[in-house]
């Protein structure tokens, strides 16, 4: 007897393609938050807490489970592409979403560029631009060509970078460097470099909103994204914990703040120096994991946009074949081409995370709205992600407050003026 082979899902012409379970959505969770900022982030978390590190981690999980927990119960009741966008617009109001969406696209467009060049950085040095290009580039063609193909690829990321960290980890813990007195909290410890290592390290832990923005390729969503999400952030924390942890361990508050490389410098430090171009590979490959992970979410965001016409609404056509919003995800991958060309947007990494913390807030106030019989989670929870994400949105560097707070008064400006246009009521 003819064994019949299972049928592909299916969407219609406009619609994405439903593929993603619960294993694939916290694969791309993973790839969103293991990413680069493992690698990068801990050097100036630690130069702004001190010895209070581990502190600041804490306080960025906690903000960010409380994120995640608005995030998955919103994205159970609206189950499609465009994550706060969408919860904004429809508990809030159509500007609370707009904004949320506006502060997504753009600070997470200068992510990828950010990400690219360090791909470009760690790959070639001396060609960081031309390889940075490249791998955006061919990210996007992946991406073109499916959902499927992006998580497979997301997958072998996340397992190449967990076995460095491991080999990091295990190696640091192991050697003679190791000083348990470099974990306690000394006289540099202050609340407000608590507050500015937590804004940082939030960076690195926001990616589980890459689940809820591909809502509309994930089966059974009601089911599999609240579920996702708390598994691929749970995992991540204690990844993230362990790193900093050994750092602090190896290296000491001090030098861990002011390492360029900081993982590099610990399996230095460990004797493992045979290590390092391991580790120089693993960085390489955990931010080619973020950059696809973040075309991803910004495309997903652009095409909820461009159906609402808030975009131009060319962007929102799916492709007839490969059912993903080609349009979108090239129109991306163009724009972050002409960024890493021409731009040097590595500084950008603060201003990026002051738009992550707004459009978290948007997400935390919509999950506020919600009614005990819609999913609402306990209202402590929501109310603190609130507040978390003010405090540390406020609590970033000056010239990255004023430079997101300046972006995000241009996008209401931006949907004032479209609205003034269209006649259409004030905000």
């Amino acid at each position: 007897m003819a064994v019949r082979a299972r049928p592909r899902p299916t969407a219609a012409p406009d619609e994405l393609v439903r593929s993603l379970g619960v294993r694939d959505a916290v694969v791309v969770g993973l790839g969103s938050m293991i990413g680069a900022g493992v690698f990068a982030a801990l050097a100036p978390a630690a130069r702004a807490a001190g010895s209070a590190l581990l502190v600041g981690l804490a306080l960025a999980a906690v903000v960010a489970y409380c994120n995640a927990t608005s995030s998955a119960r919103l994205a159970a009741r609206y189950p499609v592409s465009g994550g706060t966008y969408v919860y904004g617009r429809e508990r809030l109001g159509e500007f609370w979403g707009y904004l949320a969406g506006w502060c997504f696209v753009v600070g997470k467009t200068a992510s990828c560029a950010a990400m690219a060049l360090t791909v470009g950085a760690y790959v070639w040095p001396g060609q960081a631009h031309t390889v940075a290009i490249a791998a955006v580039v061919t990210l996007t063609a992946v991406n073109y060509a499916g959902m499927r193909k992006s998580a497979w690829l997301t997958r072998v990321i996340v397992a190449i970078v967990l076995v460095v960290l491991t080999a990091i980890v295990t190696t640091s813990l192991a050697s003679g460097a190791v000083d348990a007195t470099r974990l306690d909290v000394g006289a540099d410890a202050s609340w407000n470099g608590v507050l500015q290592a937590g804004g940082l390290l939030f960076f690195a832990f926001a990616g589980y909103a890459r689940i809820a923005t591909l809502g509309d390729e994930v089966r059974d969503p009601a089911c599999t994204i609240p579920r996702a999400i708390p598994v691929a952030l749970a995992i991540t924390l204690v990844v993230y914990a362990l790193v900093a942890v050994s750092g602090l361990l190896v290296l000491g508050p001090d030098r861990l703040g002011t390492t360029v490389a900081p993982l590099s410098d610990v399996v230095r430090e460990a004797g493992a120096d045979w290590l390092v171009p391991v580790v120089r590979l693993g960085a390489a490959v955990a931010a080619l994991g973020s950059l696809l992970a973040l075309i991803l979410g910004v495309s997903r965001t652009t095409l909820a946009m461009a159906r609402d016409g808030h975009l131009p609404r060319r962007l929102s056509a799916v492709h007839p074949r490969f059912g993903v919003p080609h349009r979108a995800e090239l129109l991306v991958g163009t724009v972050v081409v002409v960024l890493v060309a021409f731009t040097d947007v590595r500084g950008a990494i603060g201003f990026s995370s002051f738009g992550v913390l707004v459009y978290y807030a948007v997400a935390n106030a919509s999950a506020l709205t919600l009614a005990p019989q819609e999913g609402r989670p306990a209202r402590i929870i929501p109310a603190a992600g609130l507040l978390g994400c003010l405090v540390l949105a406020f609590a970033l560097p000056a010239g990255s407050v004023i430079a997101g707070a300046s972006v995000v008064a241009a996008g209401a400006v931006v949907y004032a003026v479209r609205r003034a246009l269209r006649g259409a009521p004030g905000v």
